[in-house]
């Protein structure tokens, strides 16, 4: 379980800490390929080529990742993973570690029966910002390394890895471009952690009051699609801000990025790679979610053992 939504966490936060990042870590793994294709897709703007449009570049999930693998290698499918893993240990292990004692401060110690939704939605608002505050430079790195595609011979790579791309931002941009995109990366986050852990939470609690349903592995998956399908419907729009502002330096605020995508693009491009981020979020959360059920139980009976 995310948490007990009617009492404390019965392991350490330490341990809840811990059991969020490996399952983090490993979704991400999983999917990154996707996330990368989503990136591609979002940065990718209407051109202008003679008197018409000219045909995109990426076509698709399936069409991008096939463009990437077949002009990059597949290896190109994994850009940013190391920072994605930073990530994921940072902002994945905080969100989802403070979730249970947040949600427990809002509701109060003597509160009894089931927590209600309005709670959760902002435990994990309040978790979702605290994490990506932290974790903001990985994110931006990782962004920067997943939108360089192909170059032309000769012309070298903006950075030459994750480690280079921190060095560099900080000695050419200044500490404060680490945290570039800080205001849609915090509204996207905290809105998606929202989506998905207060929408995990509420579908696995509504699916253990139906008659034969238990705390298992085909509830955990429901639950985990349920979480992935309400994050990106509803944090796509903050999604592409934060991807084209951290992906392209031109923009001067969050507001001037929403206008200029809004006039430059139509308001459908607020939902440019929706079914890659649905893929991504979809997948992602499912294995996350089923991952840290499993590690939960690992590090609840490390502890018992300990106790």
């Amino acid at each position: 379980m995310v948490a007990d939504s009617k009492g404390k966490s019965d392991i350490s936060f330490a341990g809840t800490f811990a059991a969020s990042a490996f399952a983090a870590c490993f979704a991400e793994i999983c999917t990154i390929p996707l996330d990368t294709a989503k990136v591609r897709l979002q940065l990718q703007k209407s051109a202008v080529a003679g008197d018409g449009m000219a045909m995109p570049k990426y076509k698709g999930m399936l069409g991008t990742v096939s463009t990437i693998a077949r002009e990059e290698g597949l290896a190109a499918l994994w850009k940013g993973i190391v920072p994605g893993l930073h990530r994921q240990c940072v902002y994945g292990g905080l969100r989802i570690g403070l979730y249970e004692p947040v949600k427990n401060l809002y509701v109060g110690s003597d509160f009894v029966g089931d927590v209600p939704l309005t709670k959760k939605i902002l435990a994990a608002l309040t978790t979702g910002a605290i994490g990506i505050t932290v974790a903001n430079p990985t994110d931006l790195v990782k962004v920067r390394l997943q939108a360089e595609g192909k170059l032309p011979a000769g012309v070298p790579r903006r950075y030459s890895g994750a480690l280079n791309a921190y060095s560099t931002i900080l000695r050419q941009e200044g500490v404060g471009a680490l945290w570039t995109g800080i205001g849609p990366n915090i509204a996207r986050n905290a809105i998606i952690n929202a989506a998905e852990l207060a929408s995990y939470d509420q579908v696995k609690e509504t699916i253990l009051k139906i008659p034969g349903f238990t705390d298992n592995v085909v509830t955990h998956l429901f639950a985990g699609l349920g979480a992935g399908f309400f994050a990106v419907c509803i944090g796509s729009p903050v999604d592409v801000v934060k991807s084209r502002m951290m992906g392209d330096s031109t923009y001067k605020n969050t507001l001037d990025c929403f206008i200029k995508t809004l006039k430059n693009d139509g308001p459908l491009a607020f939902y440019k790679g929706f079914i890659p981020n649905f893929g991504r979020l979809g997948s992602w959360n499912v294995i996350m979610f089923l991952t840290l059920e499993q590690a939960k139980k690992f590090v609840r009976s490390l502890e018992s053992s300990r106790a």
